[in-house]
């Protein structure tokens, strides 16, 4: 019998997807003992920003707070780095991990890398895809904020809001991220209830400052005729509000801007009549994620998704509320 090339790499994708299935099916999380101190890992992705730098202070002053060893990495924007961080962590012999996955597929083998080695692994700020690993089971829990609700909650204000203005550029997070796919979801599920309103670009602008200026620039060249641009976090916004003032166009007045963060300079362009509104993600995990851990330690049942409360700023509140913000 002769065996074709394809039906042998056919049969080995089936028999890896079939051992992978099975390995989730009889697979369970591993317990924490319950312990004063741990050594805990977390695997921050960039720290490029006020949003990461504020996430990774929380996390590092709660561990100080309580005593734990925290393994802190920082993967600098890669996924690939950011794995190999997860890897390194397991064989140090963690006693659990803290991970905002950058992207919600690459990062899902180590995931049950971490499982298989005996190490709970907390997802936090980002989720992964559901169908290849899933909270409960191959992780203990999601803390974070519910992304698609931003996006729906800043499209109804852009709705209340926009005073004739209508074509809509928006700058979108990280390709593959949670936050970039939800928040993309929740805003564009709403506009497409309003037939008045169009989105008429939409690109990544990776959630950082300056790329997020790069594709504004671009996308403005491109459609002059925009009046909204919506961007996925605060940076981008930011970017967008520079690229705007280089090409000679008042932002707040000739473009309506809005965003998901709220970071201090993000709320100040609010006061400032540079930005419309923003919806808050907060980035002080630490407290939150010790207290799930430990909760999890002590046998406590964890539901699959812990949620965070955001506020939400706009021209009402931002001057009161900048003290405030990260």
């Amino acid at each position: 019998m002769i065996i074709t090339r394809r039906k042998l790499l056919v049969g080995s994708a089936v028999g890896v997807a079939a051992l992978t299935l099975a390995s989730r099916a009889f697979a369970a999380l591993p317990p924490l003992a319950k312990k004063d101190k741990y050594k805990v890992g977390f695997a921050q992705t960039e720290s490029n920003n006020p949003w990461r730098l504020a996430e990774t202070k929380s996390m590092q002053d709660e561990a100080a707070k309580l005593g734990h060893q925290l393994v802190y990495t920082d993967a600098a924007g890669s996924s690939a780095k950011q794995a190999s961080d997860v890897n390194s962590m397991i064989a140090q012999g963690v006693d659990a991990i803290f991970l905002p996955p950058r992207e919600d597929k690459p990062l899902v083998p180590v995931i049950l890398a971490a499982r298989d080695a005996g190490i709970p692994v907390f997802l936090i700020d980002r989720d992964v895809d559901h169908t290849m690993a899933k909270p409960g089971q191959d992780y203990v829990t999601f803390i974070g904020s519910d992304f698609i609700n931003e996006g729906n909650r800043i499209a109804e204000w852009v709705v209340k809001n926009a005073n004739g203005k209508s074509k809509i550029i928006e700058l979108e997070g990280t390709t593959g991220s949670s936050p970039a796919n939800d928040r993309k979801k929740g805003f564009d599920d709403i506009i497409a209830k309003h037939s008045e309103f169009k989105i008429i670009a939409s690109q990544s602008g990776d959630f950082a400052r300056d790329k997020g200026r790069q594709v504004a620039e671009t996308l403005l060249q491109a459609h002059p005729e925009a009046d909204i641009i919506y961007a996925h976090n605060d940076e981008m916004a930011l970017g967008a509000i520079a690229a705007l003032e280089a090409a000679g166009k008042t932002p707040g007045k000739d473009v309506l801007i809005v965003s998901i963060d709220g970071e201090k300079d993000g709320v100040q362009a609010i006061v400032d009549g540079k930005i419309g509104a923003i919806c808050g993600c907060s980035p002080l995990f630490g407290p939150k994620a010790f207290a799930t851990m430990a909760d999890y330690a002590a046998g406590k049942q964890i539901p699959p998704f812990i949620k965070n409360d955001d506020d939400f700023y706009d021209g009402t509140n931002a001057k009161d509320k900048i003290s405030t913000a990260f």
